[in-house]
């Protein structure tokens, strides 16, 4: 976006409902959402439907096209709670398939369609890697953690964290992949990136989550 923005429940609403924030909330870096419809209202105007990095998890609204900046991703992540695996896909090609560890039983991974927020570097010695990817989900148990609002993210492992082995649930709702993996992920996988998380593999475009 360029400006923060008004957000509206529907194109060419008279009052707003939430505003859209130019820059993040952690690291202050521009804000990139993910467009998940458009219409064209009756003045001719463009609006954007965008999903917003607030709760709850799934909260979208309308804004105007003038407020942002368009942009493509051929990028999308997709997170498999069954198989305890990521799987990232360029251009409709898997170009990596992950283990990780995912959410305990108390504290799950949130299912859902979320994208990437933000990237916040990780101090030194962290035990999270050399940094997260901050998604637009949130724990539905936790309302914050560690400093934060409970925000989930994806992010590597190190120090304690290497005790929970890849492929189990451990984790208090993030996902967590080795730092090697991370690396190659944030190569393809920038902000507004669409992240699906599902019980199972999602089906192709069209089809529900299994």
């Amino acid at each position: 976006m360029l400006n923060d923005a008004p957000v509206y429940a529907s194109p060419g609403g008279s009052k707003a409902i939430a505003t859209a924030r130019a820059d993040t909330a952690w690291t202050g870096s521009r804000a990139v959402l993910l467009i998940t419809n458009s219409k064209i209202a009756a003045d001719g105007r463009l609006w954007l439907k965008v999903l917003l990095p607030i709760r709850p998890n799934g909260s979208a609204g309308w804004i105007l096209a003038t407020q942002a900046r368009l942009g493509t991703t051929s990028a999308r992540i997709e997170v498999s709670l069954r198989a305890r695996k990521l799987r990232l896909r360029v251009a409709g090609k898997t170009v990596m398939t992950t283990r990780t560890v995912v959410g305990k039983r108390s504290t799950p991974t949130p299912r859902g369609q979320f994208a990437i927020y933000e990237r916040a570097a990780s101090p030194r010695g962290s035990n999270i890697g050399p940094f997260a990817l901050h998604l637009t989900a949130y724990s539905d148990v936790l309302q914050s953690y560690d400093g934060g609002p409970g925000r989930i993210a994806i992010h590597g492992r190190s120090g304690s964290l290497l005790a929970d082995p890849l492929g189990s649930a451990r984790s208090h709702g993030c996902v967590r992949l080795s730092n090697s993996a991370l690396k190659l992920l944030a190569r393809f996988a920038k902000a507004g990136t669409p992240v699906t998380i599902a019980r199972g593999w999602p089906n192709p475009p069209g089809g529900a989550s299994r």
